[in-house]
Order: structure tokens, then C-alpha cells, then sequence
């Protein structure tokens, strides 16, 4: 695939499942969160609200509120049914078999995947097996902390360039690399450095049966889908 850009998750204009590839969306809590307050009551179950109304921070709040609200909206829009009626179940864990596994719909009809950072939120829905990641560019020191756990050739590259060239490097191959892991069910404990996926400006090829894709994002963050592909 290539870069992926996308719409507001709050204004939905196109249908929320196109065959073959995924749907994306974006949402900022910084304009759109008092909305997805009001529209919260509404929309969310028990459990979100309540969860919701736990976080102490505002700032973390609006962007749960809207990532939830959004899913919800983009959910019902896609399966016929009211936001409420929307049930989310949890998958198996792949890795253990136990009740913890990824959020799903309970009928399976529809695959998504929700992610934010900061107050940006991103969301995919497709046909097959999607995962979805947006993050905020890291700092140098992070980079550092963090780069052994990427692939080999991926460690080498971002060891190769500039102090400053390093973090936007690394947001993209850690974005690819999660959103792929999420897709599998899998999160980070299917491993960061099991598969090569690149830190240039376009991903590597793909991991065998699936699509990896660049989104277009704030300046400031990185993101990325991956969808597994059909015959």
C-alpha cells in the first residue's frame, strides 16, 4: 500500500468497510474532544464511561472519550446497529490462550483497531485482520533506550544517521512494527525484532500474507496501518 491518507473519525463520509483494504480515520482531542463528551452518554457503554470518568488528567479523558466515541460511531455505521448496541468482546491471546487477547466485535463481522498518542487518535476498520498505531515523535534518549530491541539491519540504519534524523527514523518502523503485531493479535510480545520493516521513508516489503502502510499524520507524530491480505 501506499501512504494513507484519511478523514476525521467524528465525520464520517465514506463507508466504514471497503473490500481489500482498510479504512482509516483520524480524531484530535484537541478540537474535537469536548464533542465527544457530549456525545459520550449517548454513545458508550457503562464500562467506558466509568472508565473515562477514572482518568484524572482532562486531557487523557477527552482523548478516551473520543477514540471510544468514534470506534463506536464508525462500528454502528458499519454493522447496522446503534453505537450502544455495538457489543466488544476479547479475542484468545494468541501467545497463551487466555482471556486478554486484542478488543473485537463479538460477531467478528468487522476488524479494527484503535491507537493514540497524545490527543491524536487513529482508527482502521477492514474485512481481515487490521492493526492500526499513530505515535509521538521521540526524543534522542529514547531512541538510544529503546533501538536494540528493532531488527538488526533496522538497529543499523538508525545507528547510521544523524542525532536528529533518528526520531521521526524510529516513530516510523515502530509504528509499522506495531500496527503489523497488533494485526496479529500478538502485541508487542510477538517480538520487534523478529521482522524487517524498515526506517526510510517507504516500508520495507511486506511480512509474507500481509500489507504495511505509512498514514499521514501531524507533524510531530508517526503512524501506520497493516491489513492482512486476501487471496
Amino acid at each position: 500500500m501506499s501512504l494513507v491518507t484519511v478523514p476525521s473519525a467524528l465525520s464520517l463520509t465514506e463507508p466504514p468497510v471497503r473490500p481489500r483494504t482498510p479504512s482509516v480515520w483520524t480524531a484530535d482531542a484537541e478540537r474535537e474532544g469536548d464533542r465527544a463528551a457530549r456525545l459520550a452518554p449517548a454513545v458508550l457503554s457503562e464500562g467506558e464511561l466509568t472508565r473515562a470518568a477514572a482518568l484524572r488528567r482532562e486531557e487523557d479523558r477527552l482523548t478516551y472519550l473520543l477514540a471510544h466515541v468514534a470506534l463506536r460511531q464508525l462500528l454502528a455505521a458499519a454493522t447496522g446497529r446503534t453505537p450502544r448496541a455495538v457489543r466488544l468482546v476479547r479475542d484468545p491471546c494468541p501467545c497463551c490462550g487466555g482471556p486478554h487477547g486484542r478488543p473485537s466485535l463479538d460477531d467478528g463481522s468487522v476488524h479494527f483497531s484503535l491507537s493514540h498518542s497524545g490527543p491524536m487518535v487513529l482508527l482502521a476498520l477492514s474485512s481481515t485482520p487490521v492493526g492500526a498505531d499513530i505515535e509521538r515523535l521521540p526524543d534522542p534518549q529514547t531512541v538510544a533506550d529503546v533501538v536494540r530491541m528493532l531488527h538488526p539491519k533496522e538497529i543499523a540504519e538508525l545507528r547510521a544517521l544523524d542525532t536528529a534524523e533518528g526520531p521521526l527514523a524510529f516513530a516510523r518502523v515502530w509504528t509499522r512494527k506495531e500496527a503489523y503485531l497488533k494485526g496479529l493479535g500478538t502485541g508487542l510480545a510477538g517480538g520487534l525484532s523478529r521482522d524487517y520493516l524498515g526506517t526510510g521513508v517507504y516500508p520495507a516489503l511486506s511480512p509474507a500474507g500481509w500489507s504495511v502502510a505509512d498514514v499521514a499524520a501531524p507533524d510531530g507524530f508517526a503512524a501506520a496501518v497493516a491489513v492482512r491480505s486476501t487471496p
